[in-house]
Parts: structure tokens; sequence; C-alpha cells
């Protein structure tokens, strides 16, 4: 499988508490949850539900697992929506070292060797490993070399507090574009590949 990950992100990168609900993350003392809520047009979500419908399984950090499965796992209308059933569906992994007993039915929780237990999930055949959300993971992903393909869909705000998907501090990378676009509302949705090291001036 391939490993994508699909972010949403502000135009200054965070990616802390973009769900519908304002109290979603509150993490050292961040205030500006729910700021992707409604945001994108019709196209927009039309590709977002596809590419969930493209996914051999799923990867998600604690937190990002902890989120959906109290959403798109347990309620009646979300778990009947397209997204929902995508889901449910497919296997679902999480990396965490304090998880034990998830309740989100076809998930296993990946332990010990995090980039062993990756790159043999990343050997089976079939659709897309995706990760969505899960920022730190991704992060480390990145770092570890292992994702194949990214997918930033950035959000028209800034928001000047939060969590950013990329820290002021970290390694770099360069990325070859794959596609573009950018919807009626401002929203970019940009696909790379990751590219090795960037090039620098001598």
């Amino acid at each position: 499988m391939k490993l994508t990950t699909i972010t949403q992100m502000t135009i200054d990168g965070v990616t802390q508490g973009n769900g519908g609900a304002s109290d979603e993350d509150r993490r050292n003392g961040f205030d500006r949850g729910g700021w992707a809520k409604g945001a994108g047009d019709d196209e927009t979500r039309a590709f977002i539900t596809e590419a969930y419908q493209r996914a051999g399984a799923f990867l998600f950090g604690r937190r990002t697992y902890e989120l959906f499965a109290g959403s798109w796992g347990t309620a009646e209308a979300m778990r009947a929506h397209p997204i929902g059933v995508a889901l449910s569906q497919a296997p679902k992994y999480v990396a965490s070292t304090t998880l034990s007993a998830p309740d989100w039915a076809d998930t296993t929780v990946l332990t010990g060797d995090l980039a062993a237990a990756v790159r043999e999930l990343k050997a089976k055949p079939g659709g897309e490993l995706q990760v969505h959300g899960s920022s730190v993971l991704v992060q480390w992903l990145l770092a570890n070399g292992l994702v194949d393909e990214m997918t930033l869909i950035v959000i028209p705000v800034i928001l000047g507090q939060g969590a950013r998907l990329f820290p002021e501090s970290g390694p770099d990378l360069a990325l070859e574009p794959i596609d573009s676009r950018v919807d009626s509302k401002g929203v970019t949705i940009q696909r790379y590949r990751p590219a090795g090291r960037p090039q620098y001036a001598a």
C-alpha cells in the first residue's frame, strides 16, 4: 500500500482544532478551534470523500483516532455517511504506547518498532494506507522517510497560535508537485511526493 497523508491546515501551518467543535483540542491554551468548519465547496468535499473511499487501511495517531472513534465510529448519521462507511469497512491502525483496548471494530494498536510495523503495512497489497490529521505522527513518518504522498488542504485563514504541521526547527524535505487546485471558497488542495533533501546555494 502507498502511504498517503491528508492534512487540513491553515495558511500559517496550524493543524490543531480544525474540527467542528470549538473545544475539540484546547492544549496549551488554544482557543481558536473549529476553523475548518464550513470551509471548501462541494468539489472539495467530494474530493475528500473520494480520498477516504480509496483507502485500503487507515493509520492514526492516538488523539486523532479517539476523535474519529467518538464521531465517525459512533454517531449514527456520521457512520452512514460515505466517509463513515469507508472508515468502518477498512482496517484501522493506531500508533500509540498508551492505548490498550480500542473500542472501534477492526482496530489494531501498533506497539514496539513502529517503523518496522509501518513498513510491514506498506508491503501489503491494495489501496492506500491513509493518515488523516495525526500531525505528530505525520511529522514522525516524514522524518523517517515513510511517506509516499502528501495532500495538504489549506484553508484560507491565519490563526497565529496552535500546533503546526511543520515545526519551527525540523528536518528539511524537497517536494515534487503532483497537482494542485483551488476551489471557489479559496481552499487549495496540493499533492506532493517527498523528493529527498532540498538543494541549497553553494
